[in-house]
C-alpha cells in the first residue's frame, strides 16, 4: 500500500474502543449558541464554583448578557478584536462569550506577558477594547498602546460575600489570585469597572450578530513565540466547533450535565479554553475555577467536590507523583485523568502509576489544531504514544523537506488534516504559506513534529523539529537524551539543546535539575558515566550545568528556547 493510500484508510480506526463513531457531522452553530443551549437545558444547575461561590448557568448567561449590552454601547461589534488580559475566573468566561456574542474576536493574552508582550499582542491584533484584571492593569498602561476602552475587573468581585469583605483587611494576602491587592485605576472616560457596566443593563442582552461559523473569526490565541514574536492562530467558530464536537466523541465515559471539572489549567492556553471551559460549559458540567495552581487547594478539590476528570501537564504529574497530599484522593474514582501540552515521559508515567495506581491518558493538540487533535483510546492505550486521530481528523507522517508520505514506523513531521485546522496566521500570509499547505488534494497543517506512527495507527512523538540536534553529521533529538536523564532516580528534570559550535556543527548541552538528597552529591562526570551505558557515544553531551530550576514556558513546558539563547549567550 501506498503511503498516502496508508493514511487515507486511517488504520487508527481498528484501534478505537467500541461505540466511538468513526466520522462526525459538526454542527452549524456559533460558539455563543452552544452556551444559550446550555444555559438554558441547565438553568438551575451550578456552572462555576469560584472559591466557594456557586454561579448556575442562569446567572452566567445574565451576566454575560448584561456584559454583552455593556460592550455593545461602547461601541464594540462584529469583527472586533476584544482582548481578554484576565486570571482563570468568572470573568474571563463571562467576558468571552459577551464578545462572542456581538460578533467579535477574542484575543486572549498571558496574565505573565510583560508590557512589550502585551503591546506586541495588541498592536498586532488591532484590539481596541480589553477586559483585565485590576491588578494587571498597570502592564496595560504601561504597553503604551493608545485603547478606546479598558474595561477592569477584580477578583473579589466574584468571591463569596465573606470573602469579599476580607478583601480590604490585613486577611486579604490569603485571598487567591492577588484578591486584595490594592490596584491604581485612575478615573478616565475610557476606564470601566466591570460590575459597574453590567449593573447598568436592563437584564436584556442586545441580538446575537449574524455570524457565519464557516468564516467568520470566534478566537485569537497568539503562540507562543518559540521563533521570534508571537502569532496569532485565526479560529473559526466551526474550528471551535468541531475541536468541542471531536473531543465529545472520545469523552463518552462523561454523562452530560453530572461530571465536574478542575479548571486551574489557563484559560488563555487552547488546552484549558477549548478542553475545559468550552467542552465542559457545552455539556453543562461544573468547573471548580481556581486562579494559579495551588497543588494543595487542588488537591483538597479533587475529594471536596469529588471531581470526575483531572486536566493537566507533564511538569505537574511530575511534581505531583511525589507530593506529599496526593495519597489523600482517591485517583480511582476518576473518569479520566488527561496529559498534554508537552511530552509525557515515561519515568512520569511509571511514578504516577506506581504513586496512584492509575494510568495518565495522554493526548496531543496544538494552538493551530484548536487544542486536540490525538487522545489515547480509554480501553486501549499504549504507553509512550499520544494517541490515535479524533473523529473527523486526518494525520499523516512525512519527510520535512520533500513533503513524502512515509510508511509505518518511520520517523517524519506530522501533518493534520481536518476541519479543526487554523485559517491562518493573522497578518502573516508568508508563514502562513509555509504552514498550510495542499499536497495530494489535501489541506494540512505542518506541525513541525517530528513523530512516527505504528500499525494500529498510535502516534508517536520524538521531537520538535527545530530542537534537532546536528553533530558530527549524526542527527540527535533531544528527547531521546532527556528520557535517559529522566529515568535517573536522582534527576528530577533536564532540557538539552544543541550549542553551535564551528568545527563540529551542534555540542549538546544538558542543564539538570537533581532531586533535593542529591544536590551536592551527584557529579557531571558520573551523569556522562550513566548516560555512556545508555545512549551511544555521539549523543553524550559535552557540556552539563546543574540548576535550581529550569525556564518554563506560560504553560508550564520546559522552555528549550530560553536554553537554547542561554547557551549561545554564553559562549
Amino acid at each position: 500500500m501506498e503511503p498516502l493510500e496508508l493514511y487515507a484508510s486511517r488504520p487508527w480506526l481498528k484501534s478505537y474502543d467500541p461505540g466511538i463513531p468513526h466520522d462526525i457531522d459538526i454542527p452549524d452553530k456559533t460558539v455563543n449558541q452552544i452556551l444559550d443551549e446550555a444555559c438554558q437545558r441547565y438553568a438551575g444547575k451550578t456552572a462555576l464554583v469560584f472559591y466557594g461561590r456557586s454561579i448556575s448557568y442562569r446567572v452566567l448567561a445574565d451576566d454575560v448578557g448584561r456584559l454583552a449590552a455593556a460592550l455593545s454601547q461602547l461601541g464594540v461589534g462584529k469583527g472586533d478584536r476584544v482582548g481578554l488580559y484576565l486570571l482563570n475566573s468568572p470573568q474571563f468566561i463571562i467576558g468571552y462569550f459577551a464578545a462572542l456574542r456581538l460578533g467579535a474576536v477574542v484575543t486572549p493574552i498571558s496574565p505573565v506577558y510583560t508590557s512589550s508582550e502585551i503591546r506586541h499582542q495588541l498592536e498586532d491584533s488591532g484590539a481596541r477594547t480589553v477586559i483585565c484584571q485590576d491588578i494587571l492593569y498597570d502592564k496595560v498602561a504601561r504597553s503604551g498602546v493608545e485603547l478606546d476602552h479598558v474595561v477592569v475587573t477584580a477578583v473579589a468581585d466574584y468571591l463569596p460575600p465573606l470573602r469579599r469583605f476580607l478583601a480590604n483587611t490585613p486577611m486579604a494576602r490569603w485571598l487567591p489570585g492577588g484578591a486584595g491587592a490594592q490596584a491604581n485605576i485612575p478615573a478616565s472616560d475610557r476606564v470601566h469597572r466591570m460590575l459597574e457596566l453590567m449593573a447598568e443593563q436592563s437584564g436584556n442582552p442586545p441580538s446575537v450578530a449574524d455570524i457565519d461559523p464557516a468564516r467568520d473569526l470566534a478566537v485569537l490565541p497568539y503562540t507562543g513565540g518559540t521563533t521570534g514574536n508571537p502569532k496569532g492562530v485565526m479560529l473559526t467558530h466551526r474550528n471551535l466547533i468541531a475541536a468541542r464536537t471531536q473531543g465529545k466523541a472520545l469523552s463518552y465515559v462523561f454523562r452530560e450535565g453530572e461530571e465536574t471539572l478542575l479548571a486551574f489549567l489557563p484559560f488563555f492556553h487552547i488546552y484549558g479554553q477549548v478542553v475545559i471551559m468550552l467542552g465542559g460549559l457545552a455539556e453543562g458540567q461544573r468547573l471548580v475555577l481556581f486562579t494559579n495552581v495551588d497543588t494543595e487547594s487542588i488537591l483538597r478539590a479533587v475529594e471536596d467536590y469529588q471531581v470526575t476528570a483531572f486536566y493537566g501537564v507533564p511538569t505537574l504529574y511530575e511534581y505531583l507523583r511525589t507530593h506529599k497530599d496526593t495519597d489523600k484522593v482517591n485517583w480511582k474514582r476518576l473518569k479520566l485523568v488527561l496529559c498534554g501540552a508537552d511530552t509525557l515521559h515515561k519515568s512520569t508515567v511509571e511514578g504516577w502509576h506506581q504513586r496512584t495506581g492509575t494510568q495518565i491518558t495522554e493526548g496531543y493538540g496544538l494552538s493551530e489544531s484548536c487544542a486536540a487533535s490525538h487522545i489515547n483510546p480509554l480501553q486501549r492505550p499504549k504507553t509512550g504514544s499520544f494517541g490515535v486521530p479524533l473523529p473527523g481528523i486526518l494525520a499523516a507522517v512525512a519527510d520535512p523537506e520533500s513533503d513524502q508520505f512515509l510508511p509505518v514506523g518511520e520517523v517524519g513531521e506530522l501533518l493534520l488534516s481536518g476541519p479543526n485546522i487554523m485559517q491562518g496566521y493573522w497578518n502573516n500570509t508568508e508563514v502562513t504559506a509555509r504552514t498550510l499547505v495542499e499536497i495530494q488534494g489535501h489541506r494540512w497543517l505542518r506541525t513541525g513534529d517530528m513523530v512516527r506512527m505504528d500499525e494500529g495507527g498510535y502516534f508517536y512523538y520524538v521531537d520538535r523539529r527545530k530542537d534537532l540536534i546536528k553533530h558530527k553529521g549524526y542527527s540527535i533529538f533531544a528527547k531521546d537524551v532527556e528520557d535517559v536523564l529522566y529515568a535517573h532516580e536522582q534527576i528530577k528534570a533536564a532540557g538539552v539543546v544543541g550549542v553551535p559550535d564551528p568545527t563540529v556543527g551542534e555540542h549538546i548541552k544538558a542543564v539538570v535539575v537533581l532531586e533535593s538528597t542529591a544536590r551536592g552529591k551527584l557529579s557531571e562526570e558520573e551523569i556522562r558515566d550513566y548516560l555512556h551505558q545508555h545512549l551511544a557515544p555521539y549523543k553524550v553531551p559535552k557540556y552539563i550545568e546543574f540548576r535550581g530550576e529550569l525556564p518554563k514556558t506560560d504553560v508550564g513546558k520546559v522552555s528549550r528556547r530560553e536554553l537554547r539563547e542561554e547557551a549561545g549567550e554564553a559562549r
